[in-house]
């Protein structure tokens, strides 16, 4: 028997449970929580992050244009979580984390340096859905430990314990 979904934010999974890192104009570093994400262009290549605009970070990616998609591995499950529910108009998250937090090569963000990958984004458009703001990002660089390199250049997944929403 067939029953209807109507939670409708549940209708397409998986989707990755990610941080998006970014940096104001005026340097402030940030992070958040951010469950509406995927690849949107394989040539080039493209992601799209979905952004609430009442949240701190979404200024400063719609000003910088630029920002970072961290993957998130299950040893990263409460810092995930404290990045998600805590704003950084009221704190430093990454500081009060202690988070290890580095450059962007190509881009002017943060890199979390404890995520598996980090790929760096310069935002090409950007669509208003209705609760989010898809940005579009054509990704400048992307960073992964050593150890999830394949010979070919492509990352392994399957050493990453990516996190799993429970």
């Amino acid at each position: 028997m067939e029953k209807n979904v109507t939670d409708f934010k549940s209708c397409l999974k998986p989707m990755p449970d990610i941080l998006v890192s970014c940096r104001s104009k005026d340097g402030e570093d940030n992070a958040l929580a951010v469950r509406y994400a995927g690849n949107c262009s394989y040539n080039p290549p493209m992601i799209m992050v979905g952004i609430v605009p009442s949240r701190h970070s979404y200024n400063m990616i719609k000003e910088t244009g630029v920002f970072v998609v961290n993957l998130v591995s299950e040893d990263q499950r409460e810092q995930y979580a404290y990045l998600g529910s805590r704003s950084g108009r009221d704190e430093d998250k990454l500081k009060a984390l202690g988070m290890n937090v580095g450059e962007g090569v190509k881009v002017n963000a943060p890199l979390l340096l404890d995520s598996p990958v980090s790929i760096e984004c310069k935002v090409v458009d950007s669509i208003m859905t209705g609760s989010h703001e898809m940005f579009v990002g054509k990704v400048e660089y992307v960073h992964a430990k050593e150890d999830l390199i394949k010979e070919n250049g492509s990352i392994d997944y399957s050493k990453i314990d990516l996190l799993k929403f429970r």
